[in-house]
Protein backbone atom coordinates (compact mmCIF):
# COMPACT_ATOMS: atom_id res chain seq x y z
CA UNK A 1 0.00 0.00 0.00
CA UNK A 2 1.25 3.37 -1.08
CA UNK A 3 1.50 6.48 1.43
CA UNK A 4 2.09 8.97 -1.52
CA UNK A 5 -1.46 10.77 -2.13
CA UNK A 6 -2.57 10.30 -6.02
CA UNK A 7 -4.93 12.84 -5.93
CA UNK A 8 -3.84 15.49 -8.54
CA UNK A 9 -5.80 18.27 -7.03
CA UNK A 10 -4.04 18.38 -3.59
CA UNK A 11 -0.87 18.74 -2.77
CA UNK A 12 -1.41 17.50 1.20
CA UNK A 13 0.66 14.37 1.98
CA UNK A 14 -0.54 11.56 3.93
CA UNK A 15 1.28 10.54 7.33
CA UNK A 16 1.05 7.77 8.87
CA UNK A 17 0.78 8.02 12.98
CA UNK A 18 0.16 5.03 15.64
CA UNK A 19 -3.97 6.10 15.15
CA UNK A 20 -4.03 5.41 11.53
CA UNK A 21 -3.73 7.74 8.42
CA UNK A 22 -4.27 11.46 8.70
CA UNK A 23 -4.88 13.22 5.91
CA UNK A 24 -4.18 17.03 5.71
CA UNK A 25 -6.86 19.29 3.93
CA UNK A 26 -6.49 19.33 0.25
CA UNK A 27 -4.61 22.61 -1.53
CA UNK A 28 -7.45 24.86 -3.22
CA UNK A 29 -7.23 23.82 -7.28
CA UNK A 30 -5.41 26.48 -9.49
CA UNK A 31 -7.67 28.82 -11.42
CA UNK A 32 -8.07 28.73 -15.12
CA UNK A 33 -7.88 31.98 -17.01
CA UNK A 34 -11.06 33.07 -18.78
CA UNK A 35 -11.64 31.09 -22.47
CA UNK A 36 -10.21 33.34 -25.19
CA UNK A 37 -8.12 35.72 -23.16
CA UNK A 38 -4.20 34.91 -22.32
CA UNK A 39 -3.09 34.69 -18.83
CA UNK A 40 -0.84 37.89 -18.63
CA UNK A 41 2.04 37.86 -15.64
CA UNK A 42 1.08 39.29 -12.55
CA UNK A 43 -2.76 39.51 -13.24
CA UNK A 44 -5.32 37.70 -11.45
CA UNK A 45 -6.62 34.99 -13.70
CA UNK A 46 -10.80 34.58 -14.09
CA UNK A 47 -12.72 32.64 -11.65
CA UNK A 48 -14.31 29.43 -12.60
CA UNK A 49 -18.31 29.44 -13.29
CA UNK A 50 -19.99 28.06 -10.22
CA UNK A 51 -21.55 25.32 -10.09
CA UNK A 52 -25.53 25.01 -10.44
CA UNK A 53 -28.22 25.75 -7.15
CA UNK A 54 -29.20 22.40 -6.26
CA UNK A 55 -33.07 21.78 -6.41
CA UNK A 56 -35.23 22.38 -3.57
CA UNK A 57 -36.01 19.74 -1.56
CA UNK A 58 -39.34 18.66 -0.65
CA UNK A 59 -41.03 16.84 2.38
CA UNK A 60 -43.96 15.40 2.42
CA UNK A 61 -45.43 15.41 6.51
CA UNK A 62 -48.71 14.08 8.13
CA UNK A 63 -49.85 16.25 11.38
CA UNK A 64 -51.52 13.16 13.13
CA UNK A 65 -51.90 14.05 16.54
CA UNK A 66 -52.04 17.56 18.17
CA UNK A 67 -51.41 18.04 21.58
CA UNK A 68 -54.14 19.29 23.23
CA UNK A 69 -52.06 20.95 25.96
CA UNK A 70 -50.06 23.02 23.89
CA UNK A 71 -53.28 24.10 22.11
CA UNK A 72 -54.46 25.29 25.42
CA UNK A 73 -52.03 27.53 26.06
CA UNK A 74 -51.10 29.06 22.78
CA UNK A 75 -54.97 29.55 22.79
CA UNK A 76 -55.15 31.27 26.14
CA UNK A 77 -51.90 32.99 25.00
CA UNK A 78 -53.98 34.63 21.80
CA UNK A 79 -57.47 35.46 23.44
CA UNK A 80 -55.74 37.26 26.57
CA UNK A 81 -53.85 38.88 23.71
CA UNK A 82 -57.30 39.54 21.67
CA UNK A 83 -58.67 40.57 24.97
CA UNK A 84 -56.60 43.32 25.80
CA UNK A 85 -57.33 44.63 21.98
CA UNK A 86 -60.86 44.59 22.40
CA UNK A 87 -60.66 46.65 25.58
CA UNK A 88 -57.82 49.30 23.87
CA UNK A 89 -60.34 49.65 21.04
CA UNK A 90 -63.17 50.24 22.98
CA UNK A 91 -61.45 53.54 24.80
CA UNK A 92 -59.55 54.85 21.21
CA UNK A 93 -63.44 54.01 19.70
CA UNK A 94 -64.94 55.93 23.18
CA UNK A 95 -62.53 59.01 22.93
CA UNK A 96 -62.72 59.55 18.87
CA UNK A 97 -66.87 59.64 19.35
CA UNK A 98 -66.38 62.38 21.83
CA UNK A 99 -63.40 64.26 20.35
CA UNK A 100 -65.48 64.36 17.33
CA UNK A 101 -68.81 65.45 19.05
CA UNK A 102 -70.97 62.49 17.95
CA UNK A 103 -72.76 62.28 21.21
CA UNK A 104 -73.47 66.12 20.94
CA UNK A 105 -75.14 65.39 17.64
CA UNK A 106 -76.79 62.34 18.95
CA UNK A 107 -77.95 64.62 21.79
CA UNK A 108 -79.22 67.08 19.35
CA UNK A 109 -81.15 64.37 17.36
CA UNK A 110 -82.82 62.89 20.40
CA UNK A 111 -83.96 65.84 21.40
CA UNK A 112 -85.35 66.85 17.98
CA UNK A 113 -87.55 63.73 18.28
CA UNK A 114 -88.61 63.37 21.16
CA UNK A 115 -89.00 67.09 22.23
CA UNK A 116 -88.48 69.36 25.11
CA UNK A 117 -90.95 67.97 27.15
CA UNK A 118 -88.94 64.84 28.05
CA UNK A 119 -86.44 66.56 29.78
CA UNK A 120 -83.64 65.70 27.60
CA UNK A 121 -81.39 62.28 27.05
CA UNK A 122 -77.81 63.21 27.83
CA UNK A 123 -76.10 59.87 26.08
CA UNK A 124 -72.55 60.55 27.75
CA UNK A 125 -74.28 59.58 30.85
CA UNK A 126 -75.88 56.45 29.42
CA UNK A 127 -72.28 55.11 27.93
CA UNK A 128 -69.68 56.97 29.53
CA UNK A 129 -66.04 56.07 29.40
CA UNK A 130 -65.94 54.09 32.57
CA UNK A 131 -68.90 51.90 31.31
CA UNK A 132 -67.63 51.51 28.23
CA UNK A 133 -64.41 50.14 29.37
CA UNK A 134 -66.30 47.96 32.23
CA UNK A 135 -68.69 46.61 29.41
CA UNK A 136 -65.26 45.36 26.97
CA UNK A 137 -63.93 43.67 29.82
CA UNK A 138 -66.39 41.71 31.02
CA UNK A 139 -66.35 40.81 27.04
CA UNK A 140 -62.66 40.31 27.09
CA UNK A 141 -62.97 37.91 29.81
CA UNK A 142 -66.11 35.86 28.08
CA UNK A 143 -63.50 35.53 25.11
CA UNK A 144 -60.88 34.46 26.84
CA UNK A 145 -62.67 31.65 28.62
CA UNK A 146 -64.44 30.79 25.23
CA UNK A 147 -62.03 30.82 22.76
CA UNK A 148 -59.63 28.98 24.89
CA UNK A 149 -62.60 26.37 25.51
CA UNK A 150 -62.98 26.03 22.29
CA UNK A 151 -59.38 25.59 21.07
CA UNK A 152 -59.05 22.86 22.73
CA UNK A 153 -62.19 21.06 21.98
CA UNK A 154 -61.17 21.57 18.51
CA UNK A 155 -57.65 19.85 19.17
CA UNK A 156 -59.38 16.54 20.71
CA UNK A 157 -61.99 16.68 17.78
CA UNK A 158 -58.73 16.82 15.34
CA UNK A 159 -57.30 14.11 17.05
CA UNK A 160 -60.91 11.93 17.52
CA UNK A 161 -60.87 12.55 13.65
CA UNK A 162 -57.41 12.29 12.61
CA UNK A 163 -57.23 9.03 14.34
CA UNK A 164 -60.24 7.81 11.86
CA UNK A 165 -58.68 9.93 8.42
CA UNK A 166 -55.37 9.89 8.98
CA UNK A 167 -54.57 13.70 9.38
CA UNK A 168 -53.49 16.42 7.16
CA UNK A 169 -50.69 16.13 4.52
CA UNK A 170 -48.74 19.11 4.33
CA UNK A 171 -45.69 19.59 2.05
CA UNK A 172 -42.52 21.42 3.10
CA UNK A 173 -40.24 22.68 0.72
CA UNK A 174 -36.54 23.62 1.30
CA UNK A 175 -36.06 27.48 -0.17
Amino acid sequence: MSSANTNPRSSGTVRSSGSGPRVNAPARPAQRPSAGQPAKPGTRPGLVKPAPKAKARKARLLVSKVDPWSVLKMAFLLSVALGIVTVVAAIVIWTVLDLTGIFDGVNDLLREIAGTESGGFDLRQFASLGQVVSFATIIAVVNVVLLTALAMLSAVLYNISSALVGGIGVTLTDD
